[in-house]
């Protein structure tokens, strides 16, 4: 229910005002009598003072009538959203090199994949009307999420990736291969798929750059990013003594092919060397894949200050049937 004017509303807290002024001009008059009783007599011929009834009606009255102005409605309203039409599919790599420990999460020092899952849970949480999958690759594509929009699952499964799911390596052409293999067939506005990788391509049956002409030929829109500091990172390892330490490693990341992919398809190439440049790189391309969404509000309301003005109406007609009654 809704009051399509509320601001009558505030009528009704001059009501308590009007209730105690009204008791103040009604005091009861005092009268000198010679004996008690004669006041015994006069007793008992009145019991019942209909005066606190009359001033109870006259205030649910006004009560009532103060609603009816406000106009009282109840119905439903019912919104219709339609999504975007914009198809993204999350490639991320697993390799072992993603362990490198040269991104910071909370101010800690932590893992590539730990800062790159957390980051796309941001950008999935921007992006609620749009289908997103999630592919993981390492020496293979592995379709983690087929595209979806149930983003709560989503996240569960993006929660899941982890180092070694599968075996080593980078195939990076491998997994544009499959992911245009989830896009082609889709109907949507725009179609995207955005891979994140540390690594160079050193795998798979396909490369790169045909992939690429794969995805130019579909209409796929591809954004590839470069994950990792320049120069070397800091990696965990275990000795043969199972002690865990951390050695320098160099970071060997294709940008050529990388950057060439992403021009190929009409996408663009970022380079990520800490966690804050990687969170500007998904808000870079959230604004860039701008989503629209169309919404269809449908409302159907009853008036119900008809019966109100009834009940003020029958309050009132009580008040002057109580006041009009006399009493033995």
């Amino acid at each position: 229910m809704r009051f399509l004017h509320p601001e009558f509303l505030w009528l009704l807290t001059l009501l308590p005002v009007l209730a105690v002024l009204r008791g103040k001009r009604s005091a009861a008059p005092a009268l000198v009598f010679s004996s008690t009783s004669v006041a015994a007599v006069i007793a008992e011929g009145r019991k019942v003072g209909p005066g606190r009834l009359l001033a109870a009606l006259r205030l649910f009255s006004l009560v009532f009538l103060i609603l009816a102005f406000a106009r009282p409605q109840l119905g439903d309203t019912t919104t219709e959203i339609e999504a975007s039409g914009i198809d993204i599919l999350l490639a991320v790599d697993v390799s072992g090199s993603m362990e490198a420990l040269d991104f910071t999460l909370k101010g800690q020092a932590a893992n590539r994949l730990d800062v790159v899952k957390s980051v796309m849970h941001t950008f999935i949480g921007e992006r609620p009307n749009d289908r997103i999958g999630l592919l993981a690759f390492a020496g293979r594509p592995y379709m983690v999420s087929p595209l979806t929009l149930d983003h709560d699952w989503l996240l569960k499964r993006l929660d899941s990736l982890s180092l070694g799911m599968v075996e080593d390596g980078t195939a990076i052409g491998s997994a544009i291969g499959s992911g245009l293999n989830r896009l082609r067939d889709r109907e949507a506005k725009s179609r995207i798929m955005i891979l994140l990788t540390d690594g160079m391509n050193n795998t798979g049956t396909v490369s790169p750059l045909v992939a690429a002409e794969a995805a130019e030929t579909l209409g796929i829109k591809v954004y590839t990013i470069g994950a990792g500091t320049r120069g070397e990172a800091p990696m965990p390892v275990t000795d043969s003594f199972g002690r865990k330490r951390l050695v320098r490693v160099a970071v060997d990341i294709d940008d050529e092919t990388l950057a060439k992919v992403a021009e190929m398809t009409g996408g663009q190439y970022f380079r990520a060397t800490d966690t804050e440049s990687l969170e500007k790189v998904y808000d870079e391309i959230n604004t860039m894949e701008t989503t629209t969404r169309n919404i269809k509000k449908f409302e159907n309301y009853q008036e119900l200050f008809p019966w109100f003005v009834f009940t003020a109406l029958f309050f009132l007609v009580a008040e002057i049937i109580v006041g009009r009654r006399r009493l033995p």
